[in-house]
């Protein structure tokens, strides 16, 4: 792992570990308007456009976050809070978050786990030795820790120098980042606090906070949610937790099985449910009875029992055909076919043309990301 990854991945799982981070069927569509596919120009991730890029790619992705939670828990229909009531409440988060508070939660961090985890990942772990030396893991487990470090030094003699140089980088950006984080999280906590607490009792709290005891509290009790005690405690009650579900898997695998009737689709409907359903989406029903019906047609097509019989019955004809008049026969001539058996063969054919192309379409479009991704050049141009 080249430095520079393992600056990233650090200062990553550093953030990560913070406790504050804690099919339905596709119509065959009448109508498929084509889209022009263009491929995107290559752009450098590395140079100053590629990062603008990822940045404003970032900044619509959180935007469209901020719009699903708005919507999932109502908050931007909360109404306005008294003055007097948010300005108690942020005497209380101003308290719980003061200055430096999460730069001094994540320094519990620093000492043990976040060195720890540079050590691992530098080369010092059983599993990287083994990796280096081809050497199976249980023996280099074996091996005394001056005996490992005497290993991972042949490797890198400036290994130590190098960690010194990870944490002397990283921890000033994380340092940032988190000082960045302060501000918004008192103003967030602040409404939930005003929300949920009463004048009174943010009275109390801002009493309590003011007493020797309560400002040590209130300055320790997020560095202690990143102690490694209780760390270590959270690492430890995972296997349980996943134990329960892994002992009642079959149990809400039953549960689950056929208790419901199936989901309809648009072919189970009745005319009555589709009238219905035609006013709810303001469109006319005559709309809805034609994909229905375009449904039922595909499905007759493609799917009944008699499809091969059918298909066998149809060689044969034209088999007949083709033995008794050169191959031409008259009933493929569509002149000879009713309306009614046109439109179904020119129907089906179409949602099948219109599936391709939206295949391909889609398969492009895909193939342009994925060498995006890669930091692949664009091999049209």
């Amino acid at each position: 792992m080249t430095k520079f990854k393992l600056l990233l991945f650090v200062g990553t799982a550093t953030l990560a570990s913070s406790p504050l981070h804690a099919a339905p069927k596709e119509a065959p569509a009448a109508e498929v308007i084509p889209v022009e596919m263009t491929e995107p120009d290559y752009v450098d991730p590395a140079s100053p456009e590629g990062r603008a890029q990822a940045k404003a790619k970032m900044q619509k992705e959180i935007d469209e976050a901020i719009k699903t939670v708005e919507k999932i828990f109502g908050t931007d229909k909360l109404p306005a809070i008294a003055p007097a009531q948010l300005a108690l409440a942020q005497q209380t988060t101003g308290a719980l978050v003061p200055p430096g508070s999460l730069e001094k939660m994540m320094d519990n961090l620093y000492g043990k786990l976040f060195r720890g985890l540079v050590g691992e990942l530098g080369g010092m772990s059983d599993l990287m030795l083994s990796y280096k030396t081809g050497v199976e893991s249980d023996k280099i487990a074996a091996l005394d820790a001056p005996s490992k470090e005497a290993i991972a030094d042949i490797f890198d003699p400036h290994r130590k120098a190098r960690e010194e140089q990870i944490m002397t980088n990283v921890k000033p950006i994380v340092s940032e980042v988190l000082r960045d984080l302060e501000a918004p999280m008192r103003d967030g906590m602040a409404n939930a606090f005003a929300r949920k607490f009463s004048a009174d009792q943010l009275t109390q709290m801002n009493g309590f906070f003011a007493t020797p005891a309560g400002s040590a509290y209130a300055s320790e009790w997020m560095a202690l949610q990143a102690d490694p005690e209780v760390i270590l405690a959270i690492i430890k009650s995972v296997p349980p937790m996943a134990d329960k579900w892994i002992d009642r898997a079959p149990e809400l695998e039953n549960k689950f099985k056929d208790d419901l009737p199936k989901e309809k689709q648009l072919t189970d409907l009745s005319d009555a449910e589709l009238t219905r359903l035609a006013g709810l989406m303001k469109v006319d029903v005559q709309v809805l009875k034609e994909q229905r019906d375009l449904y039922n047609s595909a499905e007759d097509y493609s799917g009944s029992d008699d499809w091969s019989a059918g298909d066998a019955a149809a060689d044969a004809a034209a088999a007949a055909a083709d033995a008794t008049m050169d191959g031409f026969d008259a009933g493929y001539d569509r002149s000879n076919w009713s309306d009614a058996d046109r439109e179904k063969v020119e129907a089906l054919e179409a949602a099948v043309s219109d599936a391709t192309a939206a295949a391909y379409e889609a398969e492009a479009e895909a193939a342009a990301k994925a060498r995006k991704k890669l930091g692949l050049p664009n091999p049209a141009e």
